[in-house]
């Protein structure tokens, strides 16, 4: 999902930087109002980098990256997902890849709005209240990786759209298909992770900093 530096130009990267800016600051907040949201923004933002570093691979005019999306996502909620996220591109921006910091906002809503757009289609039953709570199945978690990973495809071809050179449309369909994998086993390891998190919190402080008692765990 990154963008690599070049492809597009430097008004274009100021408009991304604004736009995720803006994005980050109307949810900030709703962020800064409890404080053990800060938490667990840290923590999202920690799994998320180790995550990235895990497994990276380039394809096609991007790059090919196990996110964690639902694992981070639903063990944390939106909001930590959301500022992780940006936060887990500038730390790894900054250890590993200094190259990514030009397009950091680029980078950033390649993967926020994707996430803000299935969190108010999908993801937002799950953390409803005062309704019964919408179960968290292996395939509900399948639904959600789908609709995201093809929302972070989307917003990669948007930018190579917009880039100063033409992309052939088989590159983009070949970084397509490669998150054809993660969308069938990432929903594995998510409700694995979330299972183990669950019991390995049970009775420990730490389950303050997730959202999992805010979920009906299958």
């Amino acid at each position: 999902m990154h963008i690599e530096p070049g492809v597009l130009d430097a008004v274009k990267v100021t408009a991304a930087n604004g736009a995720a800016l803006a994005t980050l600051a109307v949810y900030s907040p709703a962020l800064v109002r409890q404080p053990v949201e800060l938490v667990k923004a840290v923590f999202a933002a920690l799994f998320f980098s180790v995550f990235m570093e895990i497994y990276h691979l380039p394809v096609g005019p991007s790059e090919l990256h196990f996110i964690g999306a639902s694992a981070v996502y639903f063990t944390f909620g939106f909001l930590p997902t959301l500022f992780g996220f940006a936060v887990g591109l500038l730390l790894q921006g900054a250890l590993f890849e200094p190259q990514d910091l030009l397009h950091l906002g680029v980078n950033s809503l390649s993967l926020i709005v994707p996430l803000v757009a299935v969190h108010e289609t999908v993801g937002k039953r799950f953390f409803a209240e005062g309704v019964a709570k919408t179960a968290v199945t292996w395939g509900r978690i399948m639904a959600f990786d789908a609709a995201y990973y093809a929302g972070v495809v989307a917003m990669v071809g948007f930018w190579l759209f917009w880039g100063e050179e033409a992309t052939p449309l088989a590159d983009w369909a070949l970084f397509a298909a490669s998150y054809l994998p993660l969308v069938l086993c990432e929903p594995v390891f998510t409700f694995v992770a979330l299972k183990g998190v669950n019991r390995l919190t049970a009775a420990s402080p730490l389950r303050r900093v997730t959202a999992l008692d805010r979920l009906a765990l299958a």
